[in-house]
């Protein structure tokens, strides 16, 4: 494997969630030293048994070389201190809930730990990165980093310019983006930017058909898969994202850009009767204890 782009060996991954331990999954594979941060030991553990579960199928499929699961499994570390995650980091990449307030608090930590060189990436699929880069005191060396769920098998990259973000920055995480298995897109630090602004109105709008009796969830689900060519129906992958995430796009939507991205009242009560998806269970589908849908 070749030495890894622009001077980035070390990447430091903040939060050990869905998201959090798909991105540490591909940049381990990608040929990073990779720590993957959280500060629930339990969260740590689950996450290090599903990337390796995942590495593993990707070798029983024939899809990765045993050689290349053992070297990712080998360059990923679990640490539950954060100065001890981002002292070395080259860059550093969150994945922490969808809430401004947690995400500038846990980058103001950060910076006081890091490097100066070091560069600065969040996953938000919504937010301003623009108002995250304030928190640094380095805006110039942010940027949003928006992967997709499953992050190993998703092939996008949503690289997210804030104002200040230089194009240094963007180079760089334009190349770590490639070398992590991805094609990449480059977006402005607008609401929702361009996939969550889109997707965001396909399951708003599918929601607003099933409470007005269109059709079924099921029914919609396969119209838009067989009809549109969508690799997963809006409801599947609402469950697969999480209901409470999804109301938390919507709800920002619709407070920055109007009546257009106003939720569901059938989403929101499925959020508030605690039907949020494949990680509770039950969402628009119900689901096994694998994630397998049986309903």
């Amino acid at each position: 494997m070749t030495d890894p782009p622009h001077g980035i060996f070390q990447v430091a991954v903040l939060g050990a969630g869905t998201m959090g331990r798909g991105i540490a999954h591909i940049s381990a594979l990608a040929g990073y030293t990779t720590n993957l941060y959280d500060v629930d030991a339990e969260q740590l553990g689950a996450a290090e048994r599903s990337i390796h579960r995942n590495l593993d199928k990707g070798v029983e499929i024939g899809k990765l070389e045993t050689e290349a699961a053992l070297g990712a499994k080998e360059r990923l570390a679990l640490e539950n201190e954060l100065a001890a995650a981002v002292a070395e980091a080259d860059l550093v990449i969150e994945a922490a809930p969808e809430s401004m307030e947690l995400k500038v608090r846990l980058f103001q930590q950060v910076a006081m730990h890091c490097s100066e060189e070091t560069l600065f990436a969040s996953n938000t699929s919504a937010l301003s990165v623009t108002e995250m880069a304030g928190a640094t005191g380095r805006p110039e060396r942010f940027a949003g980093t928006h992967f997709f769920n499953p992050v190993h098998l998703m092939k996008l990259l949503e690289l997210v310019r804030g104002l200040e973000t230089s194009e240094a920055t963007l180079a760089t995480l334009r190349e770590v983006g490639r070398r992590m298995g991805k094609e990449v897109v480059v977006v402005r630090d607008v609401p929702g930017f361009a996939t969550s602004r889109i997707n965001a109105l396909i399951g708003n709008e599918a929601f607003r058909m099933l409470e007005q009796g269109v059709a079924s969830a099921d029914d919609i689900d396969k119209a838009v898969k067989l009809g549109l060519n969508h690799p997963m129906g809006p409801f599947e992958m609402g469950d697969l994202v999480g209901l409470d995430v999804r109301l938390k796009i919507l709800e920002h939507l619709h407070a920055t850009l109007g009546e257009t991205f106003r939720p569901s009242n059938l989403m929101r009560q499925y959020v508030q009767a605690g039907r949020l998806g494949r990680k509770t269970g039950r969402g628009v589908h119900t689901y096994d204890e694998q994630g397998r849908k049986i309903g």
